[in-house]
């Protein structure tokens, strides 16, 4: 698991680098001149120069160095600025900045088999160093591919809408907030295995596939449809009923079941006809 390291300062060990160089280049000229033993010493102190050099380090902001030492996990530095480190680490730059994810448009069927379009947009990071380096093999392309296969999952577990599942407690289309957080927790579950902490998931596109989409709409509409006749013929029916008890109880005019029947008719027509009504005065009577 991963280990969080505090390496010591760098800056002293750079000024003793200056002084080595400086040192090097003191004793290598007077060495030209007099003594071979000059010279020796001025290549010792450029390669202790050289060593120490290897062993500094500067991190920026929201990023970490992965350090090993041959082959064995020594610990992350998540510090910013110039450290010194054991020269012989070697180390991996990471970033811990949050990442975008725009996924590509996939083509699945849904709950119920219907193709459809659906493409997700992420916001992620690493959170373990040591997962992201050494549990996967590249951790991007990991991220890459298991919010692929999360979409895919997540597509195929739910319908697009209820049209044809109508006690569907949850849709792709109407689910909101409920699908997204089900859509981070598929992601969270896929991609702790790397390090990697989801910090939002969201459905960035959602539509029929486009063999199907006509049929789709016209479903769509002819379901509207009936729905607003049944509103309509629900209120014309309570409109008919008021006024047969306003006329009964206010005595203004006795009918039969014969004009009952024949008024109730009327006002239905009226009121659930798509275009006005056109008015025909009657002279006779319904017996004549």
């Amino acid at each position: 698991m991963e280990k969080t390291l505090k390496p010591m300062s760098g800056y002293i060990t750079l000024v003793i680098c200056l002084v080595l160089f400086v040192a090097a280049a003191y004793f290598f000229i007077s060495g030209v001149d007099q003594s071979i033993t000059y010279v020796a010493i001025s290549m010792l102190c450029l390669l202790l120069a050289f060593f120490f050099l290897k062993g500094l380090m500067i991190i920026q902001p929201n990023h970490s160095r992965v350090l090993n030492f041959f082959g064995k996990y020594v610990g992350t530095v998540k510090d910013n600025g110039l450290f010194f480190i054991n020269p012989l680490y070697s180390s991996q730059k990471m970033s811990l900045r949050s990442e975008n994810l725009q996924g590509q448009t996939l083509k699945v069927n849904d709950k119920m088999g219907n193709p459809i379009e659906i493409a997700v947009v992420m916001v992620w990071k690493v959170g373990d160093t040591y997962k992201a380096a050494f549990d996967v093999e590249r951790y991007s392309d990991f991220v890459r591919m298991q919010s692929e296969a999360a979409v895919r999952h997540l597509a195929m577990s739910f319908p697009y809408d209820n049209l044809e599942d109508d006690h569907a407690p949850i849709t792709l289309r109407e689910g909101g907030d409920k699908i997204n957080s089900i859509l981070e927790q598929e992601l969270t579950d896929r991609l702790s295995k790397a390090g990697i902490v989801i910090q939002e998931a969201r459905i960035s596109h959602l539509a029929y596939a486009s063999e199907i989409a006509g049929a789709m709409l016209q479903r769509q509409q002819a379901t509207a449809i009936v729905a607003a006749r049944t509103k309509i013929v629900e209120g014309a029916v309570g409109m008919v009923d008021l006024a047969l008890k306003k006329l009964s109880e206010e005595n203004i005019v006795e009918l039969d079941d014969e004009r009952k029947a024949a008024m109730v008719s009327n006002l239905m027509v009226v009121l659930c006809g798509e275009k006005a009504a056109t008015p025909i005065l009657n002279a006779g009577t319904l017996y004549n």
